[in-house]
């Protein structure tokens, strides 16, 4: 079964989702493909980074809601036994970290990448939207820093990562993270595990009975 993972890497929930996943698939038997899709909660030019609470506040109406978002998010990821640290999070566009999972899924990495770029962007303070950032997270997991900072340098994947975050948007996925099973059966949310272990085994089923 493939599984599609629609997500962005500084959305809190995207990552939240992920580690209920993985943790869906640990205890799971039937073989599954997991494709990494982009989509981006906010595509707007990111001049310099700021801290992500200041810039929370400015979109959410003020400071308190933005503690209150922030507090609850970190609150359940702690359940989950992950680290929130939005003291020390920075905004950041995240088009270019996008390209690079792509890249590292032509080589064997989008997992890892993946999980890289959360913890970077959640627990480290790095700014995830830095082509030189980027490539040090690349070899970080094993892959070569310097051809990924030359990929990202170039315009490779640019018009495919643009055609897949327009498809996103053609299929009506508006948030984030949601899970595409077998490419026509769609979970929105950080749904908890044992939710994903049923639909992973419900679909499972209704595709045998297809066939």
């Amino acid at each position: 079964m493939e599984i599609e993972i629609y997500a962005d890497v500084i959305c809190p929930w995207c990552y939240i989702g992920k580690r209920r996943l993985d943790e869906a698939l640990a205890s799971y038997e039937g073989e599954v493909t997991v494709r990494y899709r982009p989509f981006q909660l906010d595509p707007s030019p990111v001049p310099e980074p700021r801290p992500l609470v200041e810039a929370l506040a400015t979109k959410f109406g003020g400071p308190e809601r933005a503690r209150q978002m922030v507090a609850r998010a970190t609150q359940v990821a702690a359940g989950d036994g992950l680290r929130l640290d939005y003291d020390r999070a920075v905004i950041a566009n995240t088009f270019d970290a996008h390209r690079l999972v792509s890249y590292a899924t032509d080589h064997g990495r989008a997992a890892e990448m993946v999980e890289a770029l959360y913890q970077a962007h959640f627990n480290r303070g790095i700014d995830v939207g830095s082509r030189e950032a980027l490539a040090t997270l690349a070899g970080e997991v094993g892959l070569d820093p310097a051809d990924a900072r030359r990929f990202l340098d170039s315009d490779e994947r640019v018009a495919d990562i643009g055609a897949q975050l327009a498809a996103a948007q053609g299929l009506g996925i508006t948030s984030v993270p949601t899970f595409v099973l077998a490419g026509k059966y769609a979970v929105s949310g950080a749904q908890e595990t044992q939710t994903l272990l049923a639909a992973l085994a419900e679909v499972e089923q209704r595709e045998a009975a297809a066939h």
